[in-house]
């Protein structure tokens, strides 16, 4: 009957210890999403049916990431969007939702010269978060405003506010060269 106690404990004692390193694991996971998503991290967690599965999707996004063939643009490439960036800006004198949905464009295009692919927006904003965590919101707002402008639901402040929006991600893509690597 000692034996069996014995066995009973040393049983019990593996799988709290088991338990303990599991947790740790999760908690020290938990925090490498946290640095690298930043607000994107806490974004995710609030929408999400459980942080599990909000650290889920987030680790997802990276994984896909990893695949991605990511590359800086050429010096000519670059030069060259900054003129069509200046050319929507210009545009917004005259006709905003017009410099908008330019500018909406022109992000995708690059995002897509620079390796992210051109999927869906969902996609788009899950790929370009794992480097551009602070953007990201940014862009989703400045979407957002595109597409009610293209309906006539978007004030001047708002589209003046979403090209300010896109024009941060663009800036990001554009004098960012180097992915982020994962740790």
């Amino acid at each position: 009957m000692g034996t069996l106690i014995a066995i009973i404990v040393l049983a019990a004692l593996v799988i709290v210890v088991a338990a303990l390193v599991a947790g740790r694991s999760r908690k020290r996971r938990s925090e490498e999403l946290r640095e690298q998503f930043g607000p994107e991290y806490e974004r995710t967690i609030a929408l999400a049916r459980s942080p599990r599965a909000a650290e889920r999707d987030l680790t997802e996004r990276a994984s896909r990431h990893d695949g991605l063939d990511l590359h800086p643009l050429s010096e000519d490439t670059r030069i060259d969007y900054l003129e069509h960036w200046r050319e929507a800006q210009a545009l917004f004198v005259d006709d905003p939702a017009q410099a908008i949905d330019e500018a909406d464009v022109l992000i995708r295009r690059v995002m897509r010269d620079r390796g992210y692919g051109d999927g869906d927006f969902g996609q788009r904003v899950g790929d370009v978060s794992v480097d551009y965590p602070e953007a990201v919101e940014r862009y989703r707002a400045a979407h957002d405003v595109a597409i009610r402008a293209r309906v006539g639901d978007a004030s001047t402040e708002e589209l003046r506010e979403a090209l300010t929006n896109y024009r941060g991600l663009f800036d990001e893509l554009l004098t960012k060269s180097a992915p982020y690597e994962v740790r």
